[in-house]
């Protein structure tokens, strides 16, 4: 599939069928991931990713309201769970090269963790959308992360973004969301040229 197209097609899915993946989809699924940008080239995340039947069946206490309103999520083939490693991208910054030794947190103008893991993130979603496959990303609600951490044996340094379900969209179903509600926003709105305010592109 074309890059352009890849773009274009890619957006959140709610209706899935229960087709499984072939097990070199998934590893290229995942693999995506592995070649976002991060930090220091810091690479602090980890991907928990639940294709068992039994490990994805155990997922959906800590997240009950999606296979509520959308059954079909329920039997999606593949949940991956992204991570983000605070800790890892402060030791980097410490090294020599960088030399923040204090490790101080502040030094930092927005945490790095959370935003490499999101790249990470959507490299995955649109890998899934190259192999023909449909998406979702949701978060997990707060009081249901160190439930999530406890089931599935994560360590404490590393922080759930939320969950990524990937499988076979089903067909014949209507856009459903907040993409169904809204519109949107073009690029005339949001990007401005040069300065503030000026968002009239230059000839």
């Amino acid at each position: 599939m074309e890059f352009a197209e890849v773009i274009r097609r890619r957006r959140m899915v709610r209706h899935f069928t229960d087709q499984p993946l072939a097990p070199e989809v998934v590893e290229k699924i995942l693999g995506s991931a592995l070649r976002a940008p991060s930090a220091g080239f810091s690479q602090g995340w980890a991907f928990l990713a639940l294709t068992a039947p039994a490990d994805r069946a155990r997922f959906w206490q800590f997240a009950p309201g999606v296979p509520e309103h959308w059954p079909s999520t329920r039997d999606v083939p593949l949940i991956v769970i992204p991570l983000a490693h605070k800790q890892a991208y402060l030791d980097r910054y410490a090294e020599d090269d960088k030399g923040w030794e204090d490790r101080a947190e502040a030094r930092w103008p927005a945490p790095y963790w959370y935003i490499d893991t999101g790249m990470a993130s959507l490299m995955m979603l649109l890998s899934a959308v190259d192999e023909g496959l449909g998406a979702l990303f949701f978060g997990i609600e707060p009081k249901h992360l160190d439930g999530v951490k406890t089931e599935y044996g994560i360590p404490g340094e590393y922080a759930p973004l939320g969950a990524i379900l990937i499988g076979y969209r089903a067909e014949d179903v209507p856009v459903i969301g907040s993409a169904a509600t809204r519109t949107r926003r073009g690029a005339a709105e949001v990007i401005h040229h040069g300065q503030w305010g000026n968002l009239t592109k230059p000839e």
